[in-house]
């Protein structure tokens, strides 16, 4: 067989760092006026699931070459970077992957994070996305570590429709589990993500709906975005957010309620009776890039400013040269400074084809 890499920081690929200014910590605007405020780590480009709209096998099979572990933050870089962004904006991290839950002794970085103070002496709001395989045994170990909340992402309640979408041979009860289990530690309210793909898990909108309203979760609808280059996206396979909210509303009755914070991405719906919420994530249908606040550092330490990037810097080089951290930090609010990303606002039939950076590597 022949090896498979999707090259990810080669030079063409790699952005030169915009001129770097002193700069002291405190918020860091872009071009648009938006600040900092989620940084997403991507902490490995490995999954055990093969997701059709992420990962998908004839892409990633069995010949797929994936990083070397040399060329992977340490737990130690992530946490240096981490304490830097912290002191320009940042206040929430999420931990993704590929699936994070994979990477050996993530509870030691997640003590790490857990012991960021923002420059107003609070935590950091620490969480972290999965597909829950391996939660159910590592919920009470990620909570002792600091961990605040997790997301899990189920697209489907039937095994059918599950394995349609992630390709994968893993039983929707062991995620089930895997929510309880982690509900049960404190690490909630457990936010669900179901990505929604027209002719593949439409069916299973309302039965998702319905097995989780009243259950004290959040169930979030996200539209199939064209992230990457690989997952095949076509507008045709997309399912508006609008047309969700209407189906779920002809029979559980749903009121718009406001966002929790600035810059929150999901549209937010409380059932009428009170039993709960639900959200929509509708990037292609209705773009909220001018509210986006959320850097994102990839496996090997690059950094994109965008979910959609086609190129990002090279962070991983600065941290280990003789940088300092009020060096990087310098750079961190240059790029930043510099940004004024919004794809989701232009996406068309044109763009949505660009070689885009695999959302594996940058997280959702």
């Amino acid at each position: 067989m022949t090896d498979r890499v999707i090259a990810l920081v080669d030079a063409g690929r790699r952005k030169p760092l915009p001129p770097v200014a002193d700069v002291a910590p405190g918020l860091t605007r872009d071009r648009l006026g938006r600040p900092m405020r989620d940084l997403r780590i991507s902490v490995t480009d490995r999954c055990n699931f093969r997701c059709t709209y992420c990962m998908p096998r004839e892409v990633f099979g069995a010949d797929y070459r994936f990083l070397p572990h040399e060329q992977l933050l340490s737990f130690e870089e992530i946490a240096r970077l981490a304490n830097i962004f912290a002191s320009q904006g940042i206040e929430k991290i999420r931990l993704t992957g590929g699936e994070p839950l994979l990477r050996r002794n993530i509870e030691r970085l997640i003590e790490m994070l857990a012991a960021i103070t923002l420059p107003d002496g609070k935590a950091m709001e620490l969480t972290l996305t999965t597909n829950a395989s391996l939660l159910e045994r590592k919920a009470r170990a990620l909570k002792d570590a600091g961990l605040k909340r997790v997301t899990v992402s189920l697209d489907a309640l039937d095994d059918p429709t599950f394995a349609a979408m992630n390709d994968a041979k893993f039983p929707v009860a062991k995620v089930l589990a895997g929510i309880d289990a982690a509900d049960a530690v404190g690490l909630a309210p457990v936010k669900i993500n179901m990505v929604v793909k027209r002719g593949v898990n439409e069916h299973s909108i309302l039965p998702m709906a319905k097995r989780f309203k009243g259950s004290g979760h959040v169930l979030r609808f996200i539209e199939f975005m064209d992230v990457g280059a690989t997952n095949g996206w076509r507008m045709d396979d997309v399912i508006p957010s609008s047309e969700i909210i209407r189906l779920i509303g002809a029979q559980m009755p749903l009121d718009p309620i406001d966002p929790n914070y600035p810059g929150e991405v999901a549209e937010r719906w409380r059932y009428r009776d009170g039993s709960g919420e639900i959200g929509v994530i509708s990037s292609v249908t209705q773009a909220f890039c001018r509210s986006c606040t959320r850097a994102r550092i990839s496996t090997e330490g690059m950094l994109y400013t965008c979910l959609f990037a086609t190129t990002g810097y090279d962070f991983r080089a600065l941290l280990r040269s003789d940088k300092s951290d009020t060096e990087i930090r310098a750079a961190v609010a240059a790029v930043w400074g510099a940004r004024d990303d919004h794809y989701s606002e232009i996406r068309s039939a044109q763009t949505a084809p660009q070689r885009k950076i695999e959302m594996s590597y940058i997280g959702g």
